[in-house]
């Protein structure tokens, strides 16, 4: 979905196959991270998800019910523009898309319309769909397979993931419990209510509480998945809690939904088939720890959106997407790298692994020094520093060429902004402390973005300096316009801000020196069809199910 908001946002007429008639049932991914919240924004959906999410407050790991071993509070600096975290589930984070999607004049959204058989040719591709009149077939330029984990377009592609599988099986469930726990992240290794394993715990809107409890290698994954069972073993937890935290966990709970859960880090050697295209969970799997599923689904949407876009408006050739490809593997590489260790920690597949868990849970309260070992090392935005995209400099500190351009918040004349709010919704050149002969490299470094990339916008913003202190001065293909910026915009340690070496793509680096290259949806450009109103990219979506 967004990846079909993405493309509609860029003039791109897109047809989206949903094999449900609603969106799922139950919380599946529950963790938005920040970066994902500004794809969101740039999506036209963030002040939805806003309203309804919620902000952890810290992530705690107790060792047993009466030790706590780590507890931390995400970071959050005064220049952030969001919180690092937000608390959702997916299913509430699909019924915001699929609201902004029925808006869209340029979007399709069929449901009910679950993908049978597939004919692909070197021209396009052409889905065969059941639908409530009978069988249909959608004829398409471009297919987009985010259909999950058990995708059935990579089913008919005949196409496997590969990588590894760990030992972990957890049940997950929903329950409805009024409780006065604060909104944290809360961890439990070893505790009385399932010895030996592992338990986790999110608050959720509405009073509804995520649970994931590990499965012991003796445990029949068809025995502890009924509901029965799942209702006795939920039942044991929060009455613990009581006892250790001093919460009354004797009020009246409710199963709501539950599902099952296998470790993995798979992946397909390549996400780019023909004019076949996977993202999300149907091009590769993560470990859940350290929600890194959903959110690197997002920056799949974000980057697979603007190249596809330009394919389809002839702007660039379809080598373009093996780019794609490539840039969201290395993506993907980053994310096991660090889900791998915590997967280790969570789940230690072996007696060894098992062993340095428990010593590092038993000496991490006694020397705090080690306790950045069992850091459950959250969902972060991802670099694209191999990228084909990226021009390699001799960077020093600060960004490297690649890296993700954080947004900071500023000050202008007309109150609160920040870093990629004045830059808008497409591409951004920003030049920091300009000199003239500056400004005249960036407008340069502009142009020849429109010249590439006409369907997108671009747009050159001046932060200080000696041609325009304390401005932040807006080229576009609309004009010239200046907005005032104070003093404020300040780094980490409360120093003068700086981007560093220059970024492209998510605010990642492309370029060397001080003009920096942004890319996003482009509002002013939508409305041109070009090609793409005679092309259509499809979207094959149906939902998996846990």
């Amino acid at each position: 979905m967004a990846t079909a908001l993405g493309l509609a946002r860029r003039g791109v007429p897109v047809t989206v196959l949903e094999a449900e008639t609603a969106v799922s049932f139950g919380s599946r991914a529950i963790c938005i991270s920040r970066h994902s919240l500004e794809v969101a924004s740039r999506l036209g959906v963030d002040t939805a998800l806003a309203d309804r999410a919620l902000p952890p407050d810290r992530v705690a790991a107790p060792s047993t019910a009466t030790r706590e071993v780590l507890h931390f509070l995400m970071p959050h600096d005064p220049h952030h523009t969001r919180p690092p975290m937000v608390n959702i589930s997916q299913s509430e984070i699909e019924q915001v898309m699929a609201d902004a999607a029925q808006a869209e004049p340029l979007i399709d959204l069929h449901w009910g319309t679950p993908v049978a058989g597939m004919t692909r040719t070197e021209s396009g591709v052409a889905p065969d769909v059941d639908t409530a009149a009978g069988p249909a077939t959608v004829h398409a330029d471009w297919v987009v397979a985010a259909d999950g984990g058990r995708s059935r377009m990579r089913e008919l592609a005949g196409l496997r993931l590969q990588g590894t599988a760990y030992e972990g099986r957890y049940v997950i469930a929903d329950i409805h419990w009024e409780s006065a726990l604060p909104t944290e992240r809360m961890v439990w290794f070893d505790p009385p209510s399932n010895p030996g394993s592992t338990v986790i715990m999110h608050r959720q809107p509405d009073d509804i509480w995520r649970i994931d409890y590990q499965l012991s290698p003796e445990d029949d994954a068809d025995v502890e998945t009924t509901e029965e069972r799942i209702r006795e073993r939920i039942a044991q937890h929060p009455a613990r809690l009581e006892r250790s935290v001093g919460v009354d966990g004797s009020g009246p709970r409710t199963l709501e939904w539950h599902g099952f859960y296998k470790a993995r880090a798979l992946a397909l050697d390549d996400f780019v088939h023909g004019r076949l295209l996977f993202a999300g969970d149907a091009a590769h799997l993560v470990p859940i720890f350290g929600v890194r599923g959903l959110n690197s689904g997002m920056e799949d949407a974000e980057t697979l959106a603007w190249m596809l876009a330009a394919v389809v408006h002839d702007d660039a050739s379809d080598q373009l997407l093996q780019a794609y490809s490539r840039e969201r593997h290395h993506a993907r590489q980053q994310n096991i790298s660090n889900a791998g260790k915590s997967t280790l920690i969570m789940t230690p597949g072996t007696e060894g692994y098992r062993t340095t868990r428990d010593a590092l849970l038993g000496l991490s309260p006694v020397r705090p020094e080690f306790s950045h070992l069992i850091d459950p090392r959250q969902s972060s935005a991802t670099h694209a520093r191999t990228s084909v995209l990226t021009q390699r400099c001799a960077a020093s500190d600060g960004l490297q060429p690649g890296d993700p351009l954080e947004d900071r918040a500023i000050t202008t004349s007309e109150g609160g902004s920040s870093l990629h709010e004045v830059r808008g919704p497409g591409f951004g050149v920003y030049v920091i402390e300009p000199s003239a002969i500056d400004l005249v490299g960036a407008t340069r470094v502009a142009d020849q973005l429109r010249s590439v990339l006409p369907h997108e916008q671009v747009t050159t913003i001046a932060l200080g300096g000696t041609v325009t202190p304390d401005a932040v001065t807006v080229l576009d293909d609309g004009g010239t316009g200046t907005v005032p910026v104070g003093a404020g915009w300040r780094d980490r340690r409360g120093a003068p801000g700086r981007l560093g070496a220059g970024a492209r793509s998510h605010g990642r680096a492309r370029r060397p020196g001080r003009a920096t290259a942004r890319r996003g949806r482009d509002e002013q450009h939508r409305r041109r069809g070009g090609r793409a109103r005679r092309a259509r990219a499809g979207v094959a979506r149906p939902l998996r199910r846990a």
